[in-house]
């Protein structure tokens, strides 16, 4: 679906998942968790965007981005409610907020770093049995 929204960006998605991943949790609560990281992914690269998910002690999933990426200070401030970062481009500013709080719910967390794509990348981490 990704693909036909930003059809005009000739954006190259990559998904590697363990086929061992699992979500302790509801299906469309990781949908939206994912469609929001994503979507920001999507709007932010200027070309790539890649989501891994792996298993271990803990389920973690990223979707980085080959974009401008933040500072650090942006990406303590992009978690906040309401935080936009950039009037000009579309959203309302709760993305990553609504991110934040749901992984919570799951006892997870969302951290913002570089990616080695040279954008944001946005983690999601669940430390549960999966």
């Amino acid at each position: 679906m990704l693909r036909k929204i930003n059809a005009d960006q000739a954006l190259t998605i990559a998904v590697e998942c363990h086929p061992d991943a699992r979500f302790a949790g509801d299906r469309d609560d990781l949908a939206e968790m994912l469609g929001n990281l994503m979507d920001n992914a999507c709007k932010w690269a200027r070309s790539q965007v890649r989501v891994s998910a792996g298993t271990g002690p803990s389920l973690a999933v990223t979707v980085e981005d080959d974009g401008p990426g933040l500072t650090e200070a942006q990406q303590a401030e992009a978690t906040r409610r309401g935080a936009r970062l950039d009037e000009n481009a579309p959203g309302h500013g709760l993305g990553l907020a609504i991110v934040g709080d749901l992984a919570a719910l799951y006892g997870g967390r969302l951290a913002l770093h570089r990616s080695s794509l040279g954008g944001l990348a946005a983690r999601l981490e669940f430390h549960q049995k999966v």
